[in-house]
């Protein structure tokens, strides 16, 4: 050891009379040669290998309840014969009081001692082991009455409070009262891990340590933990000599003690409390929703004990304190949610929903800039600034709005000292030292800011928070000082709270939602211009169609009309007989023009409804009875209006062929049916005649029809009835739908024309 580390340690024992016994065969973790040379993140406080020795420790199999081992003076205090015996025995009560583990504490066993002391007892588990905890009782204890009605008026008390600031005051009056140490401070940490003292009641033994704050190392990350886990801490003495888990050979060196009370202190804790001028402190933790939001430290200037039922008193107080901050928390997070909601409710409530959402934003300035407190407000975008209040000036903010968009902040940014962040900003932090900002993806980029100025704080310290207090030999050591040091800070700006910065996301989302409201109502506009265009053409295109086809059909009747004449004129059946079938086949084509211009979808055709007129126009011209001869079975199906022509064409055909074979020109009973089947369309014209009609012909009208069934690529076969002839004309599907118009339904889902 180094004649620098063999002096500080003499020097910390000789003066403040510290002891601390490392035990034979235990780790070297906890001696305080280890520990002043041991970062106290990394000290391992909750296996110190000793108890303080103003109680007792035994640990016992947990199993067998045998005692393997235990700390303090057992022999002078309990019975000279424990180790090795059964637990029961030595604490000579029922086996079975044991063997409830759910149950840690059993307040109502009271054990006698050898010195006319009485013992009470909690029980802890730690993995195979059983600990005991024995600690003498007060011969004065608080009575039961007087600590529910302490509990009582505390709690009134703590409901009356109306900030947190009022339950810290008052609760550090209720716990010096009921403790009765000479100094209760009420000590909070904050967002950064340091601690400030938010309330205080003392005598004149101490200074007054209000609104000091504490570095985050003064409490290291493993004693807070042990703080959450076990509320409340006691060092009668600090200047006690720790009683060593023994015998050596039991094994139980680096057993954790982190749930038991006596368990002994960090000696730089020990040092660090000597510093201050402490000899006697109680920690009872603060914890919120599970975080250990403080702390209720108590400090007494000579030597004391807090008895068993104070203790418990002040757990069951602490969690009513404790419950009490949450509630005033949550109060105040509440109406600044509820103040903030109704802040942004009115100004999109002044949002005008023709204009542009940067429109907007301008005209609504002051309205956007109170909804946090801020000292300046700017709209910022490539071209232009609208702003208000105490702000930087116009180049800085452009350059601002430059950074902000590169960053990859999420749309938001909040800093309460932008000089860190950005670094251009110290320049300027009378102007600008916090910033909340908003960064807006429209088609004109929007940044959104409100800035606050610099506050020049002054924080007093209980002691130097940045000395170090590692000596030229590398050994750390407990702070020596704790007289007031005041550090003036610069370039920070108050804090955005939690809640204003969700409001911030909660605004961002309206906008971007309102922006994207205004494109759709614009793309709606120009939709419906649109649309008006289309009207108008189809309008136009109407009148053309309509003229189109009244044209058409002067020609087509103009046509017929000849025909008809010349057939009359005619001397020569043949060629009257030829004359009439070509009117029928002018007759199918005008047809298919009237359901074109008819039909609400143009160039497409209702081919069962076309045949049915077809048929309507051919039994007139083939003469009386056809009508009633007529039988059709037709399903509803849309083909394009050209493919429309060629099937009347070789329908027309078809019937002209019946007419003039299978009826020798008079009337008789005829079916025409359309069907779908599968993927394929299947025309069929059947009759009763007794003569056969020639199926191998060569004339115009058979050449006509073979011609126009092959360019459908389909196929035309007859089947002989006796009597009569089936034709079935079957025709793809893929070559006669048209190219925008939905595929026909199943023919298992249509119905029929109900013709008779």
């Amino acid at each position: 050891m180094s004649d620098c580390l063999q002096n500080a340690l003499s020097v910390l024992q000789a003066d403040h009379r510290l002891t601390i016994q490392r035990p034979a065969g235990s780790e070297p973790g906890y001696s305080l040669e280890h520990a002043v040379t041991t970062s106290c993140d990394r000290e391992p406080i909750h296996r110190p290998d000793a108890i303080q020795p103003h109680g007792l420790l035994l640990i016992a199999d947990s199993a067998t309840r045998t005692i393997l081992g235990g700390a303090g003076d057992i022999e002078g205090r309990l019975t000279p014969d424990w180790l090795g015996r059964d637990l029961a025995s030595v604490l000579n009560v029922p086996p079975e009081r044991f063997q409830d583990e759910k149950r840690a504490s059993l307040s109502d066993l009271r054990i006698p001692g050898l010195a006319g002391e009485t013992f009470s007892v909690v029980r802890h588990t730690q993995n195979t082991h059983l600990l005991i905890e024995l600690e003498p009782i007060e011969s004065h204890n608080l009575l039961t009455w007087d600590i529910f009605g302490e509990i009582d008026r505390t709690a009134d008390r703590f409901e009356r409070c109306p900030d947190i600031a009022s339950v810290c005051r008052h609760g550090a009056t209720i716990f010096q009262r009921l403790t009765g140490f000479d100094r209760v401070l009420i000590y909070r940490f904050m967002e950064d891990g340091t601690g400030r003292v938010v309330g205080e009641s003392r005598n004149n033994a101490f200074p007054s340590l209000m609104n000091h704050h504490f570095p985050a190392s003064d409490i290291p990350a493993q004693a807070r933990t042990l703080y959450v886990r076990n509320r409340i801490r006691v060092i009668p003495d600090i200047t006690y000599e720790a009683a060593p888990i023994r015998p050596p050979e039991a094994g139980l060196a680096g057993i954790n003690l982190s749930d038991v009370q006596l368990r002994s202190v960090s000696p730089i804790h020990l040092q660090y409390m000597a510093n201050m001028g402490v000899r006697a402190s109680a920690s009872v933790s603060l914890v919120v929703d599970g975080v250990l939001w403080g702390l209720i430290a108590c400090h007494n200037s000579s030597p004391r004990r807090l008895p068993e039922d104070i203790r418990a008193a002040c757990r069951t107080l602490a969690g009513v304190m404790s419950r009490q901050l949450r509630n005033k928390e949550e109060l105040v997070t509440y109406q600044e949610r509820l103040r903030l909601r109704n802040a942004m409710e009115a100004v999109t409530s002044h949002f005008d929903v023709r204009r542009p959402l940067e429109n907007n934003l301008r005209n609504c300035i002051n309205e956007l800039q109170a909804l946090f407190p801020c000292n300046g407000f700017a709209v910022i975008s490539a071209e232009t600034i609208s702003a208000t209040g105490v702000l930087p000036d116009t180049d800085s903010l452009h350059k601002l709005h430059d950074w902000l968009r590169a960053g990859s902040i999420g749309g938001i940014f909040s800093t309460a000292m932008l000089g860190r962040d950005y670094p251009p900003a110290t320049e300027w932090p009378e102007r600008c030292a916090g910033l909340l900002a908003i960064t807006l993806p429209l088609r004109t980029p929007i940044c959104i800011v409100w800035s606050r100025v610099e506050i020049i704080q002054t924080i007093e310290w209980a002691g130097h928070p940045h000395k170090d207090d590692t000596g030229s030999d590398g050994i750390l050591r407990p702070r020596t000082s704790f007289r007031t040091w005041e550090q003036t800070i610069r370039g920070h700006s108050t804090r955005w709270t939690s809640e204003q910065k969700q409001a911030a996301r909660r605004i961002r989302r309206l906008l971007i939602a309102d922006d994207q409201t205004q494109q759709l109502r614009e793309l709606n506009a120009t939709l419906a211009a649109t649309l008006e265009e289309r009207e108008d053409l189809l309008r136009q295109k109407d009148f053309l169609i309509r003229e189109v086809n009244h044209r058409v059909q002067n020609s087509l009747q103009m046509v017929a009309s000849f025909l008809k004449l010349q057939a009359r004129s005619a001397s020569n059946e043949d060629t009257t007989t030829a004359l009439k079938e070509a009117q029928h086949r002018i007759a199918a084509i005008g047809l298919v023009h009237r359901r074109l211009y008819r039909d609400e979808h143009i160039g497409v055709v209702d081919l069962g409804r076309y045949i049915e007129e077809l048929m309507e126009e051919l039994c007139t011209s083939l003469g009386e009875g056809w009508h009633d001869q007529m039988h059709l079975s037709l399903f509803p199906i849309l083909i394009a209006a050209d493919r429309a022509i060629n099937i009347g064409l070789a329908l027309t055909e078809l019937i002209i062929n019946t007419s003039k074979y299978a009826y020798d020109g008079h009337a008789g009973p005829l079916y025409v049916g359309l069907t779908q089947t599968g993927s394929r369309l299947v025309l069929t014209v059947s009759d009763q005649g007794e003569c056969t009609p020639q199926l191998k012909g060569t004339g115009f009208g058979t050449r006509m029809m073979n011609a126009v069934v092959s360019s459908l690529s389909g196929t035309l076969t007859y089947t002989t009835l006796n009597p009569g002839l089936e034709a079935v004309m079957t025709l793809p599907l893929d070559s006669l739908l048209p190219t925008e118009v939905p595929t026909p339904p199943k023919a298992a889902s249509q119905t029929p024309y109900p013709y008779p």
